[in-house]
């Protein structure tokens, strides 16, 4: 038998091999897929018209659903809690994040407009940015947002992460050049991704039937400019010799919807046929309601917030709304939380603060469901005057008015304590019965006579807890 031996070089090269393939860095984050001729990108589309963000946006559908969710976002207070010692929360304002987060991101724009614009990219782009700046001592001072589109994510040859931004020159003081940020330096608010770390942009996944929907507007523009007329034929018992000065001087006479009522006059047996198009066939109306459907489906919006009440009623579009806060909203405010928690607070400060964004606002019922639920936490005992006070943004009672008090209704117990309550009842009534045969015996034993020089017993024995009728 022959061995054959491996020299100890090529040894430790395979080893140092099997290493790298175990621990090898992941490939640097793409936002695009390629694979069996199908890529994620914008362009052109099966319509034949190219999306882009900007294109987009010229959607009605597309702008309504944008501005929804971002202004939605936008509105939502944005506050900095710490946990308590007892296991509560308070509003952390002294904290530097506070005013950040909730009133002034930076020196040019307010907290609504900071988050707006971010959620407006998030929702277009799939990715939202915004460095971070900060102080000596590691703190965040000011964020200011950034374009997706000029943003990169790529790994070093170590395959740990970098944010690479490409500034141009009609930027503020900016030149053609690109700028390398660390993690730490960028609040990054990825969406729906395949890699975890860089979103896919909605506009780009549904560019066909964002595509189909300009096509429709499009063809709708055109058969309206043209007086909503179809085309037709002209027909001549000969020759023409010129049929393109002949089409040209019809067009400019007898089409579009300024010359719409004109009188044509023909001459030499020429004879003008319309070609109509039966309004079931073409199913213009119809395909665009369809459309705007689906570009709500993209989005997640309902309906009824693009002024499609058609599926809509009274009963039914409060359910949608909570609907929307609960399936399409949450969703957007976690993405938005966790990646704050994550960025913008170091490990001592993640143990002890939190952001939170509140939605009650929007879960609230009409009035009467509200008060008749504020009613009933009053009567429970788990609500004070105070807190639903606060809840319907009223001022506070003061506390030595009762309005830190936690009532309870008096007619409740615990099951466990009805028997004994029953039993304390019948043994104070055969007390008081006692009292009143002891009182009834005293005096000259006739009972005429009156112990007591003529005053009444009564008030005397209200120390037994019963009333005496």
């Amino acid at each position: 038998m022959t061995v054959l031996s491996i020299p100890k070089s090529t040894e430790g090269e395979k080893d140092l091999g099997i290493i790298k393939n175990i621990f090898k860095a992941r490939d640097k984050p793409k936002n695009r897929v390629v694979g069996s001729g199908y890529t994620f990108l914008m362009g052109s589309t099966t319509s034949g018209k190219t999306v882009t963000e900007r294109s987009a946006m010229q959607m009605t559908a597309v702008y309504a659903c944008v501005r929804i969710l971002s202004e939605a976002i936008a509105g939502l207070p944005l506050h900095l809690y710490r946990y308590k010692p007892d296991g509560g929360k308070e509003k952390a304002i002294d904290h530097p994040l506070y005013l950040i987060l909730h009133d002034e991101p930076n020196p040019e724009m307010s907290s609504f407009v900071f988050r707006e614009t971010l959620m407006t990219h998030l929702l277009l782009f799939g990715n939202a940015y915004a460095q971070v700046i900060r102080n000596g001592r590691g703190e965040v001072i000011a964020l200011y947002p950034l374009m997706p589109n000029r943003m990169s994510v790529e790994r070093d040859e170590n395959g740990r992460l970098y944010y690479q931004y490409f500034k141009t020159s009609d930027e503020a003081g900016g030149r053609n050049e690109s700028v390398v940020l660390r993690p730490y330096d960028v609040l990054h608010i990825p969406g729906l991704g395949f890699d975890g770390l860089v979103g896919y942009s909605p506009i780009a996944m549904a560019k066909n039937a964002i595509g189909l929907s300009m096509a429709t507007e499009e063809f709708g523009s055109k058969f309206f400019a043209n007086g909503a007329a179809p085309s037709g034929v002209l027909e001549h018992p000969s020759t023409i010799k010129d049929p393109q000065r002949v089409r040209e001087a019809w067009q400019s006479q007898f089409g579009g919807s300024q010359n719409s009522g004109k009188i044509a006059v023909f001459e030499e047996g020429m004879k003008y046929t319309p070609i109509s198009i039966a309004p079931e066939q073409a199913q213009f109306l119809e395909t665009r309601k369809f459309q705007i459907n689906e570009i709500a489906r993209i989005f997640r919006v309902p309906p009824h917030m693009l002024a499609d009440l058609e599926k809509s009623s009274f009963s039914n579009i409060e359910q949608q709304s909570l609907e929307f806060v609960k399936y399409t909203l949450d969703p957007w405010v976690v993405r938005w939380e966790q990646s704050i928690q994550r960025t913008l607070f170091t490990s001592e400060e993640k143990r002890m603060y939190f952001v939170k964004f509140n939605v009650e606002g929007l879960l609230r019922g009409d009035y009467a469901s509200r008060m008749s639920g504020y009613a009933t936490a009053r009567q429970n005992g788990w609500m004070s005057a105070n807190d639903i006070r606060e809840l319907e943004n009223m001022d506070r009672i003061p506390p030595e008015e009762g309005g830190d008090l936690y009532l309870i209704n008096g007619n409740m117990l615990p099951m466990a304590n009805a028997g004994a309550f029953a039993k304390d009842n019948s043994q104070k009534e055969e007390t008081d019965e006692e009292v009143l045969e002891m009182e009834g015996s005293d005096g000259d034993g006739s009972g005429g006579g009156d112990p007591s020089g003529g005053k009444s017993p009564v008030p005397e024995r209200h120390h037994s807890g019963r009333k005496l009728v």
